[in-house]
């Protein structure tokens, strides 16, 4: 697919600024999508959407198809009726610029039982009244659509979440053997039994859902595109997991024999150790890849585009032990190649993908990539960090590729310039035509000149943060993914100052 010169900002919606404790689909995401307008871009790329589990990482989720709770809007289910405003104002705290994921596991779920609650009250009501209807009958109607669209995923999923919850919210190979195994008369009782935590669970995604649904339409209303991110593996601990384990190299006791991971890079010493569990791909391609289709079907639902991540992994994969400590250990493995991405395309049509060809890539992982017609990646801080030339400084961009200044993985560029060795130090500014004091701004222009069809820059960078502010840092399991922006940092001077920029090197959308 031909993707038109533009650009845009990575944001995750869990960084917005704005009273809940974190990023919601509400006023301050449309503020955002407003921003983007006011700037003359046209893209807003954000993180994987689904649940997150422990380690509160957007790569390691609950599913491969339900939304992240967190991110519902207090305002937008008080505004249907289904909490009260003393519900919303309960909840609110000043933004002190980190996510207390901790404190918000409790708080939200607090808020969905109450919406729960309401509709419930609300349909009791209807059914006892002469025309059958009370306030949230559109609602009903609504969530019932819903609900039988999305069975293919959304009837495991809320089983999933229910015998979780109900188990102390332990890993499904902890579970007793019947459930664990799926036993189809231990699933039946268990669904009579806790069929409201069911119901639920299938109500707090439509909840999502629907917000998200509504943030979209607005998007477009502004011509604004989202770039979603969809991780190549899905979390061993996962509806997905627990539901197709024939897709997955498990063993008898349902656990991965290996797992997955990444070479040592230039991130880590030892490689990246995920933990994810592989795929049977053998199964998978039995099947038709049908998993994969209505999985890739489901995200492009939701965005319009989609990154895939570690794409490197569907020609060969990184398998580790499931013992070790460590990746170093690990082995290359084949992966499905070609003939995935021909049954997605021959169900779905062109594919509006972007591949994360990052780190290091074969002559074959690139063919495959050139064959499909997708865009790779490009991350202005790694040309600097060698001597020679390379394939990250724009002079050697392809049209059909993505340029970064960084991503959630990089540190911010203020970050990465007071960091960097002074011999790449110096590479940055001579190639840029920069200072210190303006490096962000100048990696900003810099990526914005460069002969790549999509320019990208963190929202860090244009706000030009140091250290403090970055997402993640691979290779490491806590306190990280927790950042937002201050209220107020959007400014409309930051916004016209970015739109001469983006105008200036013709990717402005007006």
């Amino acid at each position: 697919m031909d993707f038109k010169r533009s650009a845009g900002l990575l944001l995750h919606p869990s960084s917005l600024p704005g009273p809940y404790g974190v990023g919601t689909l509400g006023v301050e995401a449309r503020n955002f999508v407003d921003f983007l307008a006011k700037a003359g871009l046209s893209l807003w790329q954000i993180l994987p959407l689904g649940p997150t589990g422990y380690g509160d990482s957007p790569y390691q989720c609950l599913s491969a198809f339900a939304g992240n709770l967190y991110l519902i809007d207090p305002d937008s289910l008080a505004a249907l009726g289904l909490v009260d405003e003393a519900d919303v104002e309960a909840r609110k705290a000043p933004n002190r610029g980190r996510v207390d994921f901790g404190k918000l596991f409790l708080e939200k779920q607090r808020l969905i039982d109450l919406a729960w609650g309401k509709f419930k009250r609300d349909q009791g009501e209807a059914q006892k009244s002469e025309s059958g209807r009370a306030g949230l009958g559109n609602l009903a109607s609504d969530f019932a659509h819903f609900s039988k669209a999305n069975a293919f995923w959304l009837d495991d999923f809320a089983l999933f979440s229910a015998i979780k919850e109900s188990r102390g919210h332990d890993s499904w190979d902890r579970w007793p053997e019947k459930l664990k195994k799926r036993d189809s008369k231990a699933l039946a009782a268990f669904s009579h039994s806790a069929g409201d935590s069911v119901d639920r669970n299938k109500f707090a995604q439509y909840l999502f859902h629907r917000q998200w649904r509504e943030l979209r339409a607005y998007a477009k209303s502004k011509n604004v595109a989202i770039i979603g991110d969809l991780p190549i593996f899905v979390a061993f601990d996962s509806a997905d997991t627990w539901a197709h384990p024939e897709l997955f190299l498990l063993d008898r006791e349902g656990k991965p024999s290996k797992v997955a991971g990444v070479p040592p890079d230039y991130f880590t010493a030892t490689g990246q150790l995920w933990g994810n569990p592989l795929y049977d791909w053998k199964a998978n391609a039995e099947e038709g890849y049908a998993w994969w289709v209505s999985r890739i079907r489901a995200a492009l639902g939701m965005v319009d585009i989609l990154r895939i991540d570690h794409f490197r992994g569907f020609v060969d994969y990184w398998a580790v032990p499931a013992r070790d400590r460590t990746a170093a250990g690990g082995s290359w493995e084949r992966g499905p190649g070609l003939p995935l991405f021909e049954a997605v395309e021959a169900e779905l049509g062109d594919l509006p993908i972007i591949a994360e060809d990052l780190g290091f890539m074969t002559g074959e992982v690139q063919e495959l990539r050139r064959k499909l017609g997708f865009p790779g990646m490009k991350i202005l801080q790694f040309a600097f960090e060698s001597e020679g030339d390379n394939p990250d400084y724009p002079h050697n961009y392809e049209k059909n590729s993505v340029v970064y200044t960084g991503t959630h993985d990089n540190d911010t560029c203020v970050g990465w310039i007071e960091g960097a060795a002074p011999a790449a130090a110096r590479r940055a500014l001579r190639y840029t035509g920069g200072r210190r004091a303006t490096f962000a701004w100048d990696m900003i222009r810099t990526a914005w000149a460069s002969p790549a069809c999509i320019a990208i820059a963190p929202a860090q960078d244009l706000l030009a943060l140091g250290t403090e502010a970055r997402m993640n840092y691979p290779g490491r399991q806590e306190s990280y993914w927790t950042w937002r922006l201050a209220d107020g940092a959007l400014t409309d001077e930051l916004a016209r100052k970015l739109r001469a920029l983006t105008k200036r090197f013709f990717r402005s959308v007006g």
